[in-house]
């Protein structure tokens, strides 16, 4: 059993390898820019040769304001090192013979300055500032992992963590961000809202969802198994995943937080009937939480991109499941509470309570 656990627990760390477009980066971050300034930012996912967010950073690095930036990666990324035609750095590392394949790396950036005299800051700018200081650019002593004690030092550092972790760590990533008290802003599944581990920080407010939640594409390695839905393969014979439940979680503020959803539903006892065993209503879209009821509603996870803390309160939360199951080795458990969300014997969804304040 012990070595069936491993066999899953390795087939899913070979799919979380889904690498984030520059364009999506940018729509996401424009929002966050006044929290950048001075601040140390940390890619701790991130081949630094190949990530989009490494990219977006040493772009933006002036423009932003940032003190560092710092970008690591892991050494069983399928990436890592391959494509080196943006950043062609060996000369200032060991001898490609010397080099273990696919060993993890270190970037740190401290300035980037208009070297070419372009007018602008670029990838060019970004690579001859490599070339030319041997302290920005090097080996990492063990595989590279967020977890360890190598990568954890580097994080105490870092005033903001920004990356698209692997969705089978999702868990343990956001607990080690906890831990540290850090600033972050991530992407995960829209799934990870009922994970006994999320939902209690959401609920808190000590994380929320960013401003972009839905359907988001991403390049994907090699070897991924083609698929009838949501895969293709470009001209370039890149292969693409997309996701229908992708979101950005944060700890940042922003403004979409702070938005007040509009209400325009009158309640009825027909249209929002309430549950077998737990005192609230049963609201099934967001659009139709109903203005004049002022007990709990169960809504959809999908409210989260609505969520206004100083409109709403946050209570609880309703699983389809009467049991809390923490023996349960399956990816998505979704027990959070004892109550189910059972209507005249029938289960909905998943469930979170809300209160209006």
């Amino acid at each position: 059993m012990a070595g069936n656990t491993s066999l899953r627990k390795a087939d899913k760390a070979k799919n979380d390898e889904f690498y984030t477009q520059l364009a999506d980066i940018e729509l996401e971050l424009k929002h966050y820019r006044k929290h950048f300034m001075g601040k140390t930012v940390f890619c701790n996912c991130d081949d630094p040769y190949e990530s989009n967010f490494f990219k977006y950073f040493a772009m933006n690095f002036n423009y932003l304001g940032l003190k560092k930036l710092i970008a690591t990666c892991y050494t069983g990324s399928p990436v890592a090192g391959q494509q080196l035609d943006m950043l062609s750095l060996f000369e200032i590392l060991p001898s490609e013979e010397e080099l273990p394949k696919k060993h993890p790396y270190k970037i740190e950036i401290t300035e980037i300055i208009d070297v070419n005299g372009d007018g602008a800051v670029d990838l060019t700018d970004v690579e001859y500032l490599l070339k030319n200081n041997k302290n920005s650019l090097s080996l990492l002593d063990g595989d590279g992992d967020f977890r360890s004690p190598e990568c954890v030092e580097i994080l105490k550092q870092a005033d903001i963590v920004v990356t698209n972790p692997p969705f089978s760590l999702f868990r343990e990533y956001i607990a080690q961000l906890m831990e540290y008290d850090k600033k972050f802003l991530v992407i995960g599944s829209q799934n990870a809202i009922t994970y006994k581990e999320i939902f209690p920080l959401l609920k808190d407010n000590k994380m929320w969802q960013g401003f972009r939640c839905g359907d988001m594409a991403f390049t994907v390695p090699e070897y991924y198994e083609e698929r009838e839905t949501r895969f293709w393969i470009d001209d370039n014979g890149q292969k693409w995943r997309s996701l229908g439940n992708i979101c950005w979680f944060t700890n940042l503020d922003h403004k979409k937080r702070h938005e007040e959803l509009e209400l325009y539903k009158k309640y009825t006892s027909d249209e929002f009937p309430k549950y077998d065993n737990f005192n609230a209503i049963n609201v099934n879209k967001t659009a139709d939480i109903p203005e004049d009821y002022n007990g709990e509603m169960g809504v959809p996870i999908t409210f989260l991109d609505k969520y206004n803390p100083d409109q709403f309160e946050i209570v609880d939360a309703l699983n389809r499941y009467a049991l809390l199951d923490t023996q349960n080795t399956n990816e998505y458990v979704r027990s959070v509470h004892s109550h189910t969300c059972n209507i005249n014997g029938v289960p909905t969804y998943f469930r979170i309570v809300i209160k209006k304040k």
